[in-house]
């Protein structure tokens, strides 16, 4: 219930936003924000930590690596319906291309994070607005797949490179920011 509260708390918030230009977000507004976009990240985060903590268990992280590849933005798009809204994972050492920063929203976002490590709301342009929340290295499980290449089995190195040629996501430690959640909601017409 108490997601449900914050989530129509957050649509009226964006359906207050003109579409011809920015409203500025009052601090009332940008906390409930960071509620709602805390409570989908976490969700996400848990969803996508369970799956492939399960993938590892039943076939290694060769089979993760693989299990990644074809479920991780399925099971992030499915959340995001879940929500009405709209999830990303990006970072400037993306594995999968899709996951690189895309927009100057998500720039300036990202310089925040690597500075603060906190999340943060921003507003594009549009409008918009956007949270924003850090991915770090948390679990030593993570670290199978994007830690360093002592850390990455031999196999599993060549899996990474024949599904993600231009894989810049190796090199990590435990603790070290990873990327970012990026959420946004349609804006109300």
């Amino acid at each position: 219930m108490y997601r449900v509260s914050l989530f129509l708390a957050a649509m009226i918030i964006l359906s207050s936003c003109s579409s011809n230009g920015q409203k500025d977000i009052s601090a009332e507004e940008k906390a409930s924000m960071m509620l709602l976009g805390d409570s989908i990240s976490t969700a996400m985060q848990n969803v996508l930590l369970q799956n492939v903590s399960a993938a590892i268990q039943k076939g290694g992280t060769d089979y993760a690596v693989e299990f990644c590849n074809i479920k991780a933005m399925p099971l992030t798009d499915s959340v995001g319906s879940l929500y009405k809204a709209t999830v990303h994972r990006l970072s400037d050492k993306n594995r999968n291309p899709a996951n690189a920063i895309q927009t100057a929203t998500d720039s300036i976002a990202w310089q925040k994070i690597k500075n603060t490590k906190s999340a943060t709301i921003e507003q594009d342009a549009s409008g918009a607005v956007h949270y924003y929340k850090p991915i770090l290295i948390a679990m030593p499980s993570c670290i199978k797949c994007h830690g360093t290449q002592t850390d990455i089995l031999e196999s599993t190195q060549k899996i990474i490179a024949q599904k993600y040629p231009n894989d810049k996501a190796t090199g990590y430690r435990m603790g070290e920011l990873r990327g970012m959640w990026s959420i946004s909601w349609a804006k109300e017409k």
